[in-house]
């Protein structure tokens, strides 16, 4: 399994989900978690993906979804497990 966490954070509107949902379908990345959240209009949601089955690199899907996150308005941020357990780890 090839775990990465998937942020996006901006201001709630229409299809946030479906649209980043509808891009990890497209390339066999599996949602293993994921919540959500909406406060004072803004949208706040993290994933845990599998990207066992993914055929592209790493940094092509990061690029990807921060360009998707543009289209919206919104940040969207991937980073591998492994890093982020790093950098949040005291």
């Amino acid at each position: 399994m090839k775990k990465t966490v998937i942020t996006v954070v901006g201001k709630d509107s229409v299809g946030i989900i479906a649209r980043i949902c509808t891009y990890l379908a497209d390339n066999a990345i599996n949602i293993l978690d994921i919540s959500q959240t909406i406060v004072g209009g803004f949208f706040n949601m993290m994933m845990i993906v599998d990207l066992a089955a993914c055929e592209k690199e790493f940094g092509d899907l990061a690029d990807e979804l921060e360009e998707i996150g543009k289209e919206m308005s919104c940040i969207v941020k991937a980073q591998r497990e492994d890093i982020f357990d790093s950098m949040h780890r005291i």
